[in-house]
């Protein structure tokens, strides 16, 4: 008996995915739970494995196509590899139907003219309801240039002898030496959402830099002790995250968020921070990292860039985010202004750590620091709230003493 592969649950928010690729052909035998297809969604790829045992049957979508959960993708039929599975009835009865004849024209259109063949069906009915011919209309925004029904309306909706709109752009002409490859839903995803924060929220960036000796020296000290402990290192993550956390709870505009008219205020802190994976950068959660010690959060931490090397992050992971934080210094980046991470209020952007002299108590002296910039939606936290939240950060990660001991 066959059994029909359907679009999973894809988790919070997200209802459609891309047939990203194939992993089995039809005829091929799948075991139980072996993956058969890849989905790509707007925040991870996931794999659809087959429910039962058997040969895989006919593909009812294609790579490239977008899909609903819910939709059907393929079947798994009973029986051995080798035998070609049937075409899907639907897709053969689609075949013995003949397109309605199209009158032969009288004469071939001159040069320039629209054929009205290629005129859409319901594009060539209001065009008979209102006496228009396709030349009047024009070239056709539609698939190979015809003429849609948004086309016709558009022609009604001008003036009165207003002259039609000019031709659609002509098509990027591409260099023999270029090459044209179609963007990851993930790569479309990650551009419109960034996009869509700069055009929403008054963003605006405030920066201040770090003198990361005592840091470094907390590392040095309790670095052999801490990893035979809990068997993770400590990182500059774990103390630039439990020192946000503090600021947060010192400024909460910075962990709140704008929905309509109103601000909502969170009695907890769910930090999201960026990590690059093979196809982009992802946001993964620590949730209730509030709660969370330094042991706690470094693990949390390495198993999320383990998951995103290996595509494996689960859809829960990556929502729910209140603060954000991303460190362009592992990639060598001195300075920066990070995009908000919509609808949060607030991110931190971290950066390379470089000796400069600085003056420290009438003194130049050499240390290793570390510019920090805090991109912030100015609709809701104010510039002083900025600059304190920043201010209380430095002092914390300068003297991580203070986060023992809650000043």
């Amino acid at each position: 008996m066959s059994v029909e592969i359907k679009v999973p649950t894809l988790g919070e928010s997200v209802t459609t995915a891309t047939i990203a690729k194939w992993l089995k052909q039809p005829g091929e035998a799948v075991k139980e739970d072996e993956p058969v297809v890849e989905l790509e969604t707007d925040k991870v790829s996931v794999e659809v494995a087959a429910p039962q045992a058997g040969v895989l049957g006919p593909q009812a979508v294609k790579e490239g196509d977008e899909v609903e959960v819910g939709a059907l993708l393929a079947t798994v039929e009973p029986g051995k590899a080798g035998a070609a599975p049937a075409a899907p009835k639907a897709v053969a009865a689609e075949k013995k139907v003949e397109a309605p004849a199209t009158p032969a024209p009288a004469a071939q259109p001159a040069a320039g003219a629209v054929d009205p063949a290629a005129a859409l069906p319901a594009a060539r009915k209001i065009m008979a309801e209102n006496g228009l011919s396709a030349g009047q209309v024009g070239q056709g925004t539609g698939l190979g240039g015809r003429i849609t029904k948004g086309d016709v309306l558009g022609f009604l909706s001008q003036p009165q002898g207003a002259a039609p709109a000019a031709a659609p752009k002509a098509a990027r002409k591409d260099d023999p030496r270029e090459e044209r490859v179609k963007m990851t839903r993930l790569r479309r995803t990650i551009a419109r959402r960034l996009k869509e924060a700069q055009n929403t929220a008054a963003m605006l960036t405030t920066f201040n830099e770090i003198d990361m000796s005592g840091a470094m020296a907390l590392r040095a000290e309790f670095q052999d002790s801490f990893v035979k402990k809990h068997g993770v290192k400590l990182g500059y993550m774990s103390i630039f995250s439990r020192a946000v956390i503090a600021a947060l709870k010192e400024f909460p505009a910075i962990n709140a968020e704008i929905d309509g008219e109103d601000v909502i205020y969170r009695d907890f802190i769910n930090l999201g921070i960026a990590v690059g994976g093979p196809n982009g950068l992802v946001v993964p959660v620590i949730r209730d990292a509030d709660k969370m010690g330094f042991a706690q959060i470094e693990k949390t931490i390495s198993g999320f860039g383990k998951a995103a090397r290996e595509g494996t992050l689960k859809l829960d992971e990556l929502s729910g985010g209140t603060f954000s934080i991303t460190n362009g210094g592992i990639y060598g980046s001195l300075l920066s202004t990070p995009i908000l991470n919509s609808p949060q209020s607030g991110i931190l952007g971290m950066h390379s750590i470089q000796e400069r002299p600085v003056a420290v108590n009438g003194q130049v002296v050499i240390r290793p620091m570390m510019y920090v910039a805090l991109s912030y939606d100015h609709r809701i936290v104010d510039g002083k709230e900025a600059v304190s939240f920043l201010v209380r950060l430095k002092q914390n990660v300068e003297d991580p003493r203070r986060l023992l001991i809650d000043v």
